[in-house]
């Protein structure tokens, strides 16, 4: 699928696969803007794809909530030891930082977790960064709570020139759309090989349930373009 027609997608409240790269995770996502993000979708992230279901933001709106990296929050940590700071990971295998920062339900759900919980939490968010309000850390601060069952990634600041994640190229989209920089992802996972789904078993997932399938390289090389 062309660039346009991914966004077109997005743009319509749908899903868009994307493929991160043969170099790096191997991996696709399913996407949606969370903009628009509702209980069927979260409940088809769940039952098709199979991943961990995050919220992604981009740089300047997590900090401004006062947001930061979960290795950063627990290396900074005075309540963990030197010991257990060892723990804390360096790089990943594929090459880059994880970019979870904290886990957060909104207040106005019950358990978090269920389709309903998580899909209210995630468009709160996207509804918080076109809240004119200025102080939206207080709000930020007032209507949600952590620990909680939707995982928050932070995209780094320089998206696609610094990171080549799932984060930075689902935010990147969205902001190419006009939508809120705040997506919704989730990893494709294979029931048979118990790895992550192929990019060809993924294409025909795509075709089958009439939904955009992006290659995330294609999405780099426009970038260094614009």
């Amino acid at each position: 699928m062309s660039l346009e027609e991914t966004i077109t997608s997005l743009k319509r409240g749908d899903f868009v696969l994307l493929h991160d790269g043969n170099t790096r995770e191997n991996e696709v996502d399913m996407v949606v803007a969370a903009d628009f993000v509702t209980p069927e979708h979260v409940a088809r992230m769940r039952q098709d794809a199979g991943g961990l279901i995050c919220l992604s933001l981009n740089h300047a709106f997590a900090k401004n909530l006062g947001l930061n990296y979960m290795h950063d929050i627990l290396s900074n940590s005075q309540n963990v030891d030197a010991e257990s700071k060892k723990m804390i990971i360096g790089k990943a295998p594929y090459g880059d930082r994880p970019s979870f920062s904290i886990s957060i339900n909104h207040q106005s759900t019950y358990t978090g977790v269920t389709d309903r919980d998580r899909a209210l939490t995630m468009s709160e968010m996207a509804r918080l960064y076109k809240n004119p309000n200025e102080n939206k850390k207080e709000i930020f601060n007032s209507s949600f709570k952590t620990p909680g069952h939707v995982s928050v990634l932070i995209a780094s600041e320089g998206l696609l020139s610094s990171r080549l994640g799932h984060t930075e190229m689902s935010v990147y989209l969205a902001t190419l759309a006009g939508l809120s920089p705040v997506t919704v992802i989730c990893e494709m996972l294979d029931s048979e090989t118990y790895g992550a789904l192929s990019a060809e078993k993924a294409k025909k997932y795509a075709k089958q349930n009439a939904i955009p399938y992006f290659d995330g390289s294609k999405l780099v090389e426009y970038a260094k373009e614009h």
